[in-house]
């Protein structure tokens, strides 16, 4: 039973390390699109850095991508920036192609 447990234990790790990465692709591509987002708005450096924290933590409210979007979508309508959906969609797909490349590149 050693050699069972020991796979067991190496998928168990793995599949923690993996899940592990996705988390920090995830908050990196959500501080990519803040950053968008910022200068998109003219936000100061610190704004930018404060409002990038913030959509990170925004994240947390639900599962899926939906309240990132909406924290932006609404964020760049507040500030007077005119931009659909879709155009937060794809920043927000390109950024996970750039984090996860940042990662990987880390590694």
């Amino acid at each position: 039973m050693t050699i069972f447990d020991d796979r067991e234990r190496a998928h168990e790790a793995k599949f923690a390390r993996d899940g592990e990465m996705e988390f920090r692709i995830m908050a990196r591509r959500n501080r990519l699109a803040a950053q968008w987002a910022a200068g998109l708005m003219q936000l100061t450096p610190a704004e930018a850095d404060s409002y990038a924290k913030s959509v990170v933590q925004a994240d947390f409210e639900e599962a899926g991508d939906d309240d990132v979007a909406r924290k932006l979508i609404g964020d760049l309508a507040a500030a007077g920036v005119e931009v659909d959906d879709d155009a937060v969609h794809r920043a927000l797909d390109e950024r996970l192609v750039e984090a996860r490349r940042q990662l990987l590149e880390a590694r």
